[in-house]
């Protein structure tokens, strides 16, 4: 195991995640106060419980886009339809995903990494797909950077992989950069025709 997977890696994240969070700290205050209101008393952050390192569960924390709103009978409203347009802008430009730094600073997560998803793909993955928990999950990746939620989930887990074998500082460094790229231009947000990425069936 090289010298930056094994200990400099998590010496950049808990530096980084530690200072994003205190500098970002009127950004953070700000946006929770918008989406408080925005999301019409849904609150302002989402918590869930995803697999990290290991298959190990932890919660995980972005800022809430969406209303809990629902039909006549108790069933939540579409994706679609309960993306608030401040969730959208919070959502494209990767706001949402800031919150993350607490996560990557208690060790839930690393900076850079597979994306957690559900706990309930767990099963459905197959060995080889499944070496995406070989490492710490990150707030953006190396499948981020080629495509986001508009490629295949095959393609994803193959990009993932990919990383978890070719972990290295120039590999990180490249995807910072392509990360910072992709933000900026809001490119993958979603998957086409859809507000958000399909869920995974095992198939697709």
């Amino acid at each position: 195991m090289n010298l930056y997977k094994k200990f400099l890696k998590r010496a950049i994240d808990i530096t980084a995640s530690g200072s994003g969070l205190l500098l970002l700290s009127p950004v953070l205050g700000c946006v929770t106060v918008w989406l408080h209101f925005a999301n019409k008393g849904a609150g302002a952050f989402f918590f869930q419980e995803r697999p990290g390192k290991g298959g190990k569960i932890f919660k995980v924390v972005k800022f809430k886009t969406m209303t809990d709103e629902r039909d006549s009978e108790g069933n939540l409203l579409p994706d679609s339809k309960r993306l608030t347009k401040v969730g959208k802008f919070v959502r494209s430009t990767s706001i949402d995903e800031l919150p993350q730094l607490w996560n990557v600073l208690k060790g839930d997560m690393s900076l850079i990494g597979p994306r957690p998803l559900l706990v309930k793909y767990l099963p459905l993955y197959t060995p080889e797909q499944a070496r995406r928990h070989e490492v710490r999950p990150g707030i953006t990746g190396w499948a981020q950077c080629h495509g986001r939620n508009a490629i295949s989930w095959k393609k994803k887990f193959e990009l993932d992989v990919w990383y978890v074998d070719n972990l290295s500082f120039m590999t990180d460094c490249k995807v910072i950069f392509t990360t910072i790229k992709k933000v900026l231009v809001r490119e993958g947000i979603s998957a086409e025709g859809q507000a958000t990425m399909e869920a995974f069936n095992g198939h697709n």
